[in-house]
């Protein structure tokens, strides 16, 4: 039925040259991406199969279902991966607007070499102070805006809640 005309002596060869065609097909083409990669393996599950003498129908059994089962496992890590490393939401220094951190070097307003600088989730930034004031070290700040490189602050109220300005 699934013989294709071809004796079965052949089929265990066919297989495993089908499993090292698509290997390589995912490997050069697909760079790595796991499309093929299950029906390589289930090819080189049908070739072993076929050297143990199993039926051809099971061997093609074997590839389509094996090949079909591996994908859909392989599909559902790859989504379980992606979706248990997602990436803090915003991109660069626009995701630490609305945060707060702490002044690791005095902020002045009138420093033309602008030498402030924040430590706000476990980064340091230059720091710009959106008031008149300086801010002195120590002092908690909360992220305004992103000029650049440099981040612009205001100071904490410390008796608002939530620590607003």
């Amino acid at each position: 039925m699934l013989g294709l005309g071809i004796d079965l002596d052949v089929w265990p060869w066919v297989w495993l040259g089908i499993a090292v065609i698509l290997a390589l097909v995912e490997l050069t083409v697909l760079g790595g991406n796991f499309i093929l990669l299950p029906w390589a393996i289930s090819g080189f599950a049908a070739s072993m199969a076929g050297f143990a003498g199993v039926s051809r129908e099971l061997q093609w059994l074997l590839f389509a279902l094996g090949g079909a089962a591996l994908f859909a496992l392989f599909y559902k890590l790859a989504r379980r991966f992606v979706t248990d490393n997602d990436l803090a939401p915003g991109v660069g220094a626009g995701r630490l607007l609305g945060a707060v951190g702490t002044v690791t070097r005095a902020i002045d307003p009138t420093d033309v070499e602008r030498r402030g600088r924040i430590s706000v989730q476990g980064e340091v930034w230059g720091a710009l102070t959106v008031g008149q004031d300086p801010l002195p070290e120590g002092e908690r700040v909360l992220v305004r805006e992103v000029q650049g490189t440099r981040l612009v602050v205001e100071r904490v109220d410390p008796s608002k809640p939530g620590g607003t300005p």
